[in-house]
């Protein structure tokens, strides 16, 4: 006869693309992971920070849950040091053999994403593209690598990217608790919350990829 299940089991249980699964399984501790590799190693591009953020934001409301009650000073410093950590480690790795890691990886999410970050520096300068980068799902996991390949200067991208990073981890939190606080038995609608959630954080990259069929569309036509 099976016993209860152990904290191990949950925990290797868990699914990765799933906030609320990584929020039950790990709590506070799990969003510093997840935000530190989906903003410093490439391999993390696919990790669900937005809806990760939120989602925790919504837990820290006191009441009863469904999920996990989370305390929101801890998921804000669990926040802020995955994110900026993630961050500067991406730069350093960017600056020390990014584009060797580049070329060997083959996805064409990557691909895109690192050519939309070359884009956003060459448009805004620096400082801005840093931080609107943070606000962009793929990109700001290969904006700091590109930042360090690029040659930026390491306290140029360190004053910008923490103050990216502290926006957006920092607002996406506070904007999930306010909603929680004012809307009555939230985890009713946290599915339906966290789908929306992901959807208008894909949102600039689908407007992009719009945007560049349209302009091939018009080079091919003029051709």
């Amino acid at each position: 006869m099976r016993g209860p299940p152990t904290l191990l089991s949950s925990q290797l249980a868990v699914n990765v693309l799933d906030a609320s699964s990584l929020l039950a399984a790990f709590g506070a501790l799990g969003i510093a992971v997840v935000l530190f590799a989906e903003t410093g190693l490439l391999v993390g591009f696919f990790l669900p920070g937005d809806s990760l953020l939120f989602t925790a934001g919504l837990l820290c409301v006191p009441g009863d849950h469904k999920g996990p009650h989370l305390v929101l000073w801890q998921v804000l410093l669990a926040s802020l040091a995955g994110a900026l950590a993630g961050a500067q480690v991406g730069y350093l790795l960017g600056r020390s053999g990014g584009r060797a890691l580049l070329a060997r990886n083959k996805r064409k999410a990557l691909t895109e994403g690192a050519a939309r970050a070359e884009e956003l520096l060459a448009k805004y300068g620096q400082g801005k593209a840093i931080v609107l980068a943070r606000f962009i799902p793929v990109v700001r996991t290969v904006l700091n690598p590109m930042a360090g390949m690029l040659g930026v200067p390491q306290r140029t991208f360190t004053f910008w990217q923490v103050l990216g990073g502290t926006v957006w981890t920092v607002g996406v939190v506070l904007a999930g608790y306010a909603l929680g606080s004012s809307v009555p038995n939230i985890d009713r609608y946290l599915l339906p919350i966290i789908g929306l959630v992901v959807i208008v954080s894909v949102m600039p990259i689908a407007l992009e990829l719009l945007r560049a069929r349209k302009a091939a569309r018009r080079g091919g036509g003029g051709a």
